[in-house]
């Protein structure tokens, strides 16, 4: 076979750190990326502060409002992770796909329609902080050591969770969905529709942290459990599965609606799929925002392992690690048979280092070597099996490895430190499996590799 490398320019890797924009995330510029970026700065060290338990009172001796108390209760920090989460995706992701023209006219009947809905999502904040007033107040009795929270059909009380919070937090948050359809503006814009679901998401957290702090957390699942704890779940629970459809597709969210559907019917259904006891909605989702639930161990590796791993990664990617990774992939291996091939594994095996995800490693890595291997003469789709393989191993290659590996840990109570250790051998005989694959592939072929002027220098690499 005649050597089809001849044409190859140099091969340097650029902008391997940078990820690829969804079609419905927002671009923004001036004030409005710093505010994105301040944003996700002091979520990111809340979470810092949480998880080390510092706390700016004891800094600063100033005792500011509405600070938490570090280190927080267990579910109250995992709320506060979800709703943070929650309106920094709805300020990043738009409902809908953005078209090839950015600059689509405005239509300021669905923003004024959307910012009519955040009228009954503020009545309902002004509600849930009036709650928790009443609640520190002392002025309830307590039983136990906790203050009870009466709120049983008939009461004052009751009244105010359905007819002062709940309903109009549930107004407030569907409209806000619906109308993310049909509200325009262009690509580097807030939408006034986000803006509420973001504003909701906070009223769910100050309603839940309030009441979870009295005798009404020992009720959920059941059915004594207050009916705006709910209202709260059934809101945030939508918010949940509107930012999932957002960020991955509907697919997660028909098997969701599934199990819902399911729940509420299962008691007509025959067999082994019937239930004798059919779930209210008040119990089913008086349940949910519990560590059974929603605030369970995904929340819980989420809000204390990934996190953290998430911000390191992405320190990595700012110091363009990733490009260096490939270039130094170039350098080991691209003089070998089929060299192109085995740079996509060695390069899979690195970035899967820093990263842990499957799909991320073939953006990073694919977009060079893909073509490269189709040009020293590869099969196309020897090409994408080829990178597909490789980036697989991102997921149980230590350090960072996939969400599994944390989850793992959570549940059994392995350190995860251990995990990763425990997955060093099976990744490094993975990737070598892989690349002797791809070696017999190339001595059948009879491919040779990259000359040597068309690599980065391997010293320099080192060097660096």
């Amino acid at each position: 076979m005649t050597d089809k490398t001849a044409d190859l320019e140099p091969v340097f890797a650029e902008g391997v750190d940078e990820e690829p924009i969804e079609r419905n995330r927002r671009i923004f510029e001036g004030w409005r990326f710093w505010l994105i970026a301040g944003y996700a700065a002091i979520y990111a060290a809340f979470h810092m502060a949480a998880l080390n338990g510092l706390s700016i009172s004891e800094w600063t001796g100033l005792e500011l409002p509405f600070l938490p108390n570090l280190p927080m209760e267990t579910w109250n920090f995992r709320i506060v992770h979800i709703s943070g989460a929650l309106g920094l995706g709805f300020l990043l992701f738009h409902a809908a796909d953005f078209g090839d023209d950015d600059d689509r006219p405005a239509t300021p009947v669905f923003t004024l329609a959307a910012l009519a809905s955040a009228l009954p999502g503020l009545f309902a904040l002004s509600t849930a902080i009036g709650f928790a007033s009443e609640i520190n107040s002392g002025e309830l009795p307590e039983m136990g050591g906790l203050t009870t929270w009466a709120a049983f059909p008939g009461t004052p009380l009751y009244d105010a969770e359905v007819w002062s919070f709940g309903v109009p937090l549930l107004v407030s948050t569907f409209a806000a969905i619906a109308l993310g359809w049909f509200e325009r503006r262009g690509r580097d814009r807030f939408r006034a529709s986000d803006a509420v679901l973001v504003l909701n998401a906070v009223v769910v957290a100050v309603y839940l942290i309030a009441i979870y702090s009295t005798a009404a957390r020992n009720s959920v699942g059941t059915a004594l459990v207050p009916i705006g704890i709910a209202f709260a779940a059934t809101a945030g629970s939508a918010m949940i599965l509107e930012l999932t459809r957002r960020m991955a597709g509907l697919a997660l969210v028909i098997i969701t609606a599934v199990f819902l559907i399911y729940t509420f019917t299962a008691h007509l259904l025959p067999g082994i799929l019937k239930v004798q006891t059919p779930y209210t909605w008040q119990r089913f989702f008086g349940f949910l925002y519990t560590d059974a639930g929603i605030l369970g161990p995904t929340t819980a590796v989420s809000s204390t392992y990934i996190i953290l791993f998430i911000i390191f990664a992405a320190f990595l990617q700012a110091s363009k690690v990733g490009d260096y990774f490939v270039n130094f992939a170039f350098a080991a291996a691209g003089r070998a048979r089929g060299g192109p091939a085995k740079v996509a594994i060695f390069a899979s095996g690195l970035m899967g280092m820093i990263n842990g995800t499957s799909a991320g490693n073939v953006v990073a890595t694919g977009s060079l070597t893909i073509p490269l291997m189709k040009k020293v003469g590869y099969h196309k789709k020897t090409a994408g099996a080829v990178e597909a393989a490789a980036s697989t191993g991102g997921q149980i290659m230590p350090p960072i490895m996939g969400a599994g590996a944390f989850i793992m840990a959570e549940i059994t109570g392995i350190p995860y430190t251990e995990i990763a250790i425990a997955a060093i051998i099976p990744a490094v005989l993975y990737f070598v499996s892989v690349y002797f694959m791809v070696d017999f592939e190339a001595a059948k072929l009879g491919m040779k590799g990259m000359r040597e002027d068309e690599l980065p220098k391997f010293n320099q690499m080192i060097r660096q």
